[in-house]
């Protein structure tokens, strides 16, 4: 058995010394809690992603400055750092094996990921050796994040070659789902190599990313031994059981020996329950927002509230995540908007404790389309003088968040980004889009499991059809598909890019299926302009999915089953 904590911690891409700082505390605790072995995430000192930041020589040597400080206060527990090393004329991302005041060892990640929001070949080297470790407890592997995910990468080679125990350490994003997926994947991993793995995750937001800790303890058999919970930093002790510690022999394996002290003290079992799923993106949204607002400085948010359900969703996880006092809202009705669109904001804005402003719009509205009409005459009633009303109240927003300092939070959905239902420069504006990667029938789930836990969202947001309230007597279902249609249509094509004709398999009227895919297709530019927003699908628009915005490619499902099944066309 190894007694082994789990440092579950929010670093901040380039605080270096807040992050080391972060490290160092817990390094202490882990000392006085008599742990043998403390693990952080994936680059804590740098923070992860860093992007272009290690192209800086002054970034890299301020990590790796750090990283000797933080060593020097490991001396009787054996801590293992995340950080980017340069070696060779190369960067790597890497973990030190920090013991007795000094860096002992260090491994090289070797499975550097290049997909979805991934983009580690720009920047780091891969390793080729492995580090084995005899504490006189145990025996010690160490590996980073995407080594573990390959069935026969260094997890199944450090096994085979006498690990009995194997740290991996990660900035693992967040989206639905993960949570299980990374324990069946940890438990194949386990039996394979025969050994137990103590998988240490971030925690926290990073620009559009969500890391959501969850780290895990997993036996040699499969079995889950602890469970760290999601969302929040974490600190927990865990005897780790030990393998079967395989003796073959493995190339470019470097072993040495770290007597370790004896553990002390007793550790309390940590399992934590997984939450229900609408829980879970409700919290990964309360965590990427809060994290971007704190992390960049910002001490209020402003949100336009229509008395709408994504008005209303936006405004109630900003007062979850932030607090009431933290968030504005502001009501800016139109001579179009109806009555409960004031009301139902008012009654949101009480439940929740927020402050309201009201700005109708009628006025500037008037004085904009005088000022076209004098240039250009008058028009009818088009999408110009629907979409300027949008604008209208997006100037508004920007015009407090620059007078006051607030940042405003975008209220735009998936479903509406998808099909280019969301107005540049007026719904869309601001700084940070928060559910812009929530499909519209996820958007009632999360307030109905809101409500479920106390009431703050107004009945009547949740039963009344949904509109942009633009002209007279508008609904979204004049000229889209309802959403419990649209929406798995749209999961389909963007985030399986499923093709017209197996989606239209699906059961769905190819037609319909065609104009989807054509908004979607014609929605590119607007995207591109979007605020971010916290990735919670497995593929969100931006550092997923990455498509041009000039582009004459239209799939044509007659070519489909040649190109399948090797056919000559027509």
């Amino acid at each position: 058995m190894l007694r082994i904590a789990l440092a579950q911690i929010d670093t901040t891409v380039g605080d270096v010394d807040g992050n080391a700082a972060r490290v160092a505390d817990a390094i202490a605790w882990a000392s006085v809690a008599g742990a043998q072995v403390v693990a952080f995430p994936e680059l804590a000192l740098t923070g992860y992603p860093p992007e272009d930041l290690v192209l800086k020589e002054s970034f890299v040597a301020a990590n790796l400055e750090a990283l000797n400080d933080v060593a020097r206060g490991a001396r009787d527990v054996l801590a293992i750092v995340g950080f980017v090393d340069a070696a060779h004329g190369a960067l790597h991302n890497a973990a030190a094996l920090c013991h007795d005041g000094g860096v002992a060892a260090v491994y090289h990640k070797q499975e550097l990921p290049n997909y979805g929001v991934f983009d580690e070949h720009r920047y780091f080297a891969p390793g080729r050796r492995h580090v084995l470790v005899d504490t006189g407890h145990g025996v010690l592997g160490v590996c980073v994040c995407e080594d573990a995910w390959t069935a026969r990468g260094p997890v199944t080679v450090q096994g085979d070659a006498g690990a009995q125990v194997v740290v991996n350490v990660n900035a693992s994003p967040f989206h639905k789902g993960k949570l299980g997926e990374r324990a069946a994947m940890l438990g194949e991993r386990a039996r394979r190599a025969r050994a137990a793995i103590v998988y240490v995750n971030a925690v926290g937001g990073q620009d559009e990313l969500v890391f959501d800790g969850g780290s895990l303890v997993i036996a040699p058999d499969g079995s889950v031994v602890a469970r760290l919970p999601q969302f929040r930093e974490h600190r927990a002790l865990v005897d780790v059981p030990l393998g079967e510690a395989g003796g073959h022999d493995a190339p470019r394996v470097d072993r040495l020996a770290l007597p370790l002290r004896a553990p002390s003290g007793a550790p309390a079992p940590v399992v934590t329950p997984a939450p229900a799923p609408a829980e879970e993106i409700y919290r990964a949204l309360e965590t990427g927002l809060s994290d971007y607002v704190r992390k960049n400085g910002f001490e209020r948010v402003v949100v336009g509230l229509s008395g709408g359900i994504d008005s209303s969703l936006t405004a109630t996880i900003a007062a979850d995540a932030l607090g009431p006092r933290a968030v504005l809202g502001i009501s800016m009705p139109s001579e179009y908007s109806s009555e409960h669109s004031v009301t139902d904001a008012e009654a949101l804005a009480d439940a929740l404790g927020i402050e309201l402003r009201h700005i109708p719009i009628a006025k500037p509205y008037r004085a904009h389309l005088d000022a076209l009409d004098a240039s250009f005459g008058p028009a009818d009633m088009g999408l110009a003088e629907e979409n300027l009303q949008a604008r209208v109240r997006g100037n508004l927003l920007m015009a407090t968040s620059n007078r006051y300092g607030h940042l405003v939070i975008a209220t735009g959905n998936k479903s509406e980004m998808a099909c280019g239902y969301a107005t540049l420069y007026g719904d869309m504006a601001g700084g940070f889009a928060l559910l812009k990667d929530v499909f519209k029938t996820e958007v009632y789930e999360l307030a109905r499991w809101r409500n479920s836990i106390a009431p703050v969202i107004p009945d009547n947001v949740l039963v009344k059809p949904p509109s942009a309230e633009l002209r007279p007597g508008q609904r979204d279902s004049d000229s889209l598909p309802p959403y419990d249609v649209l929406d798995p249509i749209l999961e389909a094509y963007i985030e399986r890019d499923a093709g017209i004709a197996s989606i239209a398999e699906l059961g769905y009227d190819e037609e319909l299926v065609r104009r989807v895919v054509a908004l979607v297709d014609r929605a590119e530019y607007k995207r591109r302009q979007a605020p971010p927003g916290p990735k919670v699908t497995t593929k969100a628009f931006g550092r997923d999915r990455r498509l041009p915005i000039t582009n004459r490619w239209r799939e044509s499902p007659a070519r489909l089953p040649a190109r399948v099944t090797g056919e000559e066309p027509d």
